[in-house]
């Protein structure tokens, strides 16, 4: 499935919940959601209670639009968390979270998962040392991302580090703004995880 390119408030206006998809638009009045907290459509309003596999649909939609995953990506997600020990839902949210585009979101070099993802493919950031422009690229334990060299003293990046240095950065993740770089100390614990999804549904959805 192609990658949706439509309005991003939308989405969260289906989902009734802030993916915050558009970095600190979605923490002001500007908000779709605080404007219209319904659905979209000729029938946002009128919309009928949930079945339960609505509320498993709704639950694996939610995360897949969070992270910016196509179907076929957040599925082989699934299958790869399946198979590993633990368990599997948690084991999927480690999985997205540990995406570079998802890190150079969290570490505070991007105002959104979108815009991340962009930067990456742009090849503006390297792994050890290394360039990697896959946002989907896996990071593991130890792994080091840093802004390339040659921009780090941009205004682009700049304006960017100082535009999020007041968001938290979770434990699992050592960030140095002013090095750019941020280093991967484990894979995250799910209280480590502040991503609004209810993972069991998702294990039940793709379970069926």
């Amino acid at each position: 499935m192609a990658r949706y390119t439509g309005p991003a408030c939308k989405l969260c206006r289906r989902e009734g919940k802030k993916l915050f998809l558009k970095g600190d638009r979605c923490y002001t009045s500007k908000c779709a959601l605080e404007r219209r907290s319904y659905a979209p459509g000729q029938h946002g309003q009128n919309r009928k209670k949930t079945t339960e596999y609505g509320l498993q649909l709704r639950a694996k939609q939610s995360a897949r639009r969070y992270y910016g995953m196509s179907e076929g990506q957040f599925h082989k997600y699934f299958l790869m968390a399946e198979r590993k020990d633990g368990v599997t839902g948690t084991n999927l949210l480690q999985l997205c979270e540990s995406r570079l585009d998802n890190v150079v979101y969290t570490a505070g070099f991007a105002s959104s998962r979108a815009q991340a993802r962009q930067l990456v493919n742009h090849s503006h950031f390297t792994v050890n040392g290394k360039k990697v422009n896959i946002p989907s690229y896996l990071l593991k334990a130890g792994d080091v991302v840093a802004v390339k060299e040659s921009d780090r003293t941009t205004d682009e990046f700049k304006t960017l580090v100082e535009a999020n240095a007041g968001r938290p950065v979770p434990q699992w993740l050592d960030s140095n703004k002013d090095a750019m770089e941020a280093k991967v100390v484990k894979l995250p614990d799910r209280e480590e995880i502040a991503t609004p999804v209810e993972e069991h549904l998702i294990v039940e959805f793709y379970s069926r």
